[in-house]
């Protein structure tokens, strides 16, 4: 089971317990929520998508609402089995 690092004080709504679920893949070493932005647009439920890979892993983007939030997941996983094991997480 990988680690949930908590930084910030604010979170998109519902975020934590999914990241929570995510987190006990064996496969996911590190979560770490990061900035929280206005964007255009409204997202009426939770989404989180594979945006940009980063050294040892992918940058996430959550979205709710009219917010964003930058998710950084440190895994060996590529963008497809990262994917798959987030609509998992999202359909439990």
């Amino acid at each position: 089971m990988g680690r949930l690092v908590i930084t910030h004080s604010t979170y998109l709504e519902g975020l934590i317990p999914l990241l929570k679920r995510l987190v006990r893949d064996p496969a996911i070493d590190t979560i770490t929520p990061a900035v929280i932005a206005r964007v255009r647009g409204r997202a009426p439920e939770l989404r989180l998508r594979v945006s940009t890979p980063i050294t040892g892993g992918w940058k996430l983007v959550a979205r709710r609402g009219s917010s964003a939030q930058e998710v950084f997941v440190v895994t060996g996983l590529d963008a497809p089995a990262l994917e798959q094991r987030i609509d998992q997480a999202l359909s439990r």
